[in-house]
């Protein structure tokens, strides 16, 4: 991607944004991928890297140990391995066997279900295998410490059994002589030391002659000689001869492990890379973690939709000091291309478009966005800024001559393909002519299909926004009451830059301010008073809106709650319900259980009796309630005695009789397919079919 001027990455501040990064970078390759970060204008480049991010910053939001441990910086250790002839210690071999087991872990993590889950992870060691032999050369011939184990080789185990029977030898000859000497007064309060790496004697200066040995050394005050014993000497020669023999034995294994394993130098170096790679998507997802990123839809084409785009660093900073940061919705695409923003200083202006510009290069670097996931980003060839004075001295350039210099290039080399800012267009000059000159800088970038975001102060600007194709007006918000900016971005208005109001609110004189109007155009004042107007009653408007959605909000939240507490009280009632049925049904087998014995009982006497007739008596008396029996024979006789059925429909006013239990009934109403009866003093709401239509027998 092309920049200008050449310092529009550290305008937009996109160093600082590496400097995070690296806070969570541990290895040094990654550490050198981010300083020096690319910027991609190939979209298959940016969606591999975002892809790639996206997915570990799922790994680190789902709290999956991802298991990429090895940040040791080893390229001086592969770089000998790959010289004939170099030899590595024993520590390096170490570091080289954690490495190959740091590579084992991650191939064992990507089975085949993550490597599903997880595609463009998996594709950094697709290239890869895994060679298992590399830490078990190390594993035969190196310890956990280090150290060449016993079992390198014959040769040394040979020698350092020597080396441990000699060492005990040297030991208890040197253990009696300085029992000996001690008793005599002969020996130092140290008693002993080492010189030249054989063990001497600390002897009295003044009694060394009395010491048969050599003398190897005195101490600064002459006061003490060290003095190894002439019994130790050979066993000191043969333990040196034995440790040089070892160090030759020791050196041959590690050249000979070292060559073995120089045919994995370029495998080894691949390991290092994915490391390296690892480490580094890591510290791009831990950052997008800490500012809340997501990955917006990248197309390859110019486009900027941004739905509840944040700057980073600014998010940063008030999540530190717990202040609430204001999101921004902006729109740029074939129909919008440029965005004139107006309205009061201080507002947010450059601030939004420092935003856009920073979030652009941090998509085109492979960096997920603090961003709504709908948000929408193109890939662009060239960004070009104009922020700030830039006045030069060097050159003899004024802030207006700088201005136009920079404009020149814009309109030179502006494309389809640009994105370009510019604060404060046409500022620095006179109203009147600095204004024409941005139009017209304006209409030309326009006519080159560029992209781009311009802030401005001039009316003329405002209203070219109206009638220029792909040029579309916005305004920073502001609370005139208050004297506040609100740092909220409103596209498709213009705004007032509040010059009057501020000066009456911070305490201007008023006949200063009275002088100041009738000097400006009748018309230009009261257009800005419209603009004023206009976006306050917005503001109003606005918060109306937001008091009525918390209204709907809290009335849907009743409603739920309410719809709970019918829910609820339904399920008591099915309960209860259930409850009834359950107690009908107990009470139902208890009587049937009852009335099991006693047919039992009575069967029993049926055999054993011969009053056969009394005992059926007692049987009917059981199952049936004979007074009920006799009482509704006698109903029913006395209903048949009385009346007669007649066929016919009922009407309200007919009198009928129900057929299951033979009432008679006065109809008061028909609802459909049952009647409203009048039985005696009860109204009963019986089925038309159970009714048959009667009159009195003459």
């Amino acid at each position: 991607m092309k920049f200008f001027p050449d310092s529009t990455l550290i305008q937009l501040e996109f160093d600082k944004i590496k400097n995070h990064i690296l806070s969570f970078s541990k290895h040094e390759l990654s550490k050198r991928k981010i300083d020096q970060l690319r910027i991609h204008t190939k979209i298959e480049f940016i969606k591999n890297d975002l892809l790639q991010t996206n997915e570990y910053k799922l790994i680190l939001d789902s709290g999956i140990y991802f298991p990429n441990d090895f940040v040791n910086n080893i390229s001086k250790e592969l770089k000998l391995l790959d010289i004939p002839g170099a030899v590595l210690s024993g520590e390096q071999f170490l570091l080289i066997k954690k490495l190959a087991l740091n590579t084992e872990n991650i191939f064992r993590w990507f089975n085949e279900e993550r490597k599903i889950q997880f595609p463009y992870l998996s594709h950094v060691i697709q290239e890869l295998y895994f060679e298992k032999t590399i830490a078990i050369e190390i594993d035969k011939i190196i310890d956990n410490s280090g150290i060449v184990k016993d079992e390198a080789s014959e040769s040394l185990k040979s020698i350092r059994m020597s080396l441990y029977r000699k060492r005990n030898e040297l030991r208890r000859v040197f253990d009696k002589i300085v029992s000996k000497l001690n008793k005599d007064g002969y020996l130092a309060d140290i008693e002993e030391s080492f010189m030249n790496g054989r063990r001497v004697l600390a002897v009295h200066a003044e009694q060394k002659r009395k010491v048969k040995g050599i003398l190897h050394s005195e101490s600064d005050s002459k006061k003490t000689s060290f003095i190894e014993p002439e019994e130790t000497t050979l066993l000191n020669n043969e333990i040196f001869s034995l440790e040089h023999d070892e160090s030759k034995e020791v050196y041959r294994i590690l050249r000979q492990l070292t060559q073995h394993l120089s045919v994995h130098a370029d495998l080894l170096n691949r390991y290092y890379e994915a490391a390296g790679m690892y480490d580094f998507i890591y510290a791009k997802a831990a950052f997008a973690k800490q500012i809340d990123a997501h990955m917006p839809l990248v197309h390859d084409k110019a486009i900027v939709k941004l739905y509840q785009a944040y700057h980073p660093l600014l998010k940063i900073h008030n999540q530190r000091v717990q202040k609430h940061t204001i999101p921004l919705d902006l729109v740029l695409d074939e129909n919008n291309r440029i965005l004139v923003i107006s309205g009061p200083n201080a507002g947010g202006k450059t601030v939004t478009l420092k935003t856009v510009g920073l979030l652009q290069i941090m998509l085109q670097s492979g960096l997920l966005l603090p961003v709504s996931p709908d948000s929408e980003m193109g890939v662009f060839k060239q960004m070009m800024i104009h922020i700030g004075d830039t006045q030069s001295i060097e050159f003899e350039l004024s802030t207006y001559s700088a201005h136009l210099t920079h404009m020149k290039h814009f309109i030179e080399n502006a494309n389809g393909k640009t994105l370009f800012f510019i604060d404060e267009l046409g500022s620095g000059s006179d109203p009147n002519l600095g204004g024409a000159f941005a139009e017209v800088i304006m209409e030309e970038l326009a006519k080159k299909q560029s992209f781009g975001i311009v802030t401005t102060h001039y009316l003329n600007l405002k209203i070219m926004a109206n009638k220029v194709k792909g040029i579309i007006n916005g305004a920073m918000q502001f609370d005139e009451k208050k004297l506040m900016p609100l740092y909220q971005l409103k596209v498709g208005a213009p705004g007032s830059s509040y010059t009057f109001s501020i000066a009456e609110r911070i305490g201007l004189d008023k006949s200063l301010i009275v002088k100041a109007k009738k000097l400006v155009d009748q018309n230009h004042f009261q257009l800005d008073r419209l603009l004023n107007s206009t976006e306050q009653d917005f503001n109003s408007i606005k918060q109306e809106k937001n008091k009525l959605q918390t209204l709907i909000n809290e009335n849907e939240v009743l409603k739920k709650e309410m719809e709970l507490v019918i829910q609820k009280e339904r399920h008591l009632q099915e309960v209860e319900k259930i409850k009834l049925n359950n107690k009908i049904l107990e009470d139902k087998i208890i009587y049937l259980k009852v009335m099991e014995r006693k047919l039992k009982s009575l069967l029993s006497e049926w055999r054993k009796t011969e009053d056969k007739a009394s005992v059926i008596k007692t049987i009917q008396s059981l199952l049936y309630n004979q007074k009920e029996y006799e009482v509704k024979k006698k109903m029913d006789n006395s209903s048949n005695d009385k009346y007669e059925e007649i066929s016919g429909e009922v009407h309200v006013g007919d009198t009928v009789r129900m057929k299951k239990n033979k009432q008679i009934g006065l109809v008061k109403e028909v609802r459909g397919k049952k009647a409203l009866l009048q039985v005696g003093t009860v109204p009963m709401l019986v089925s038309m079919s159970d009714l048959v239509m009667i009159k009195v027998k003459k």
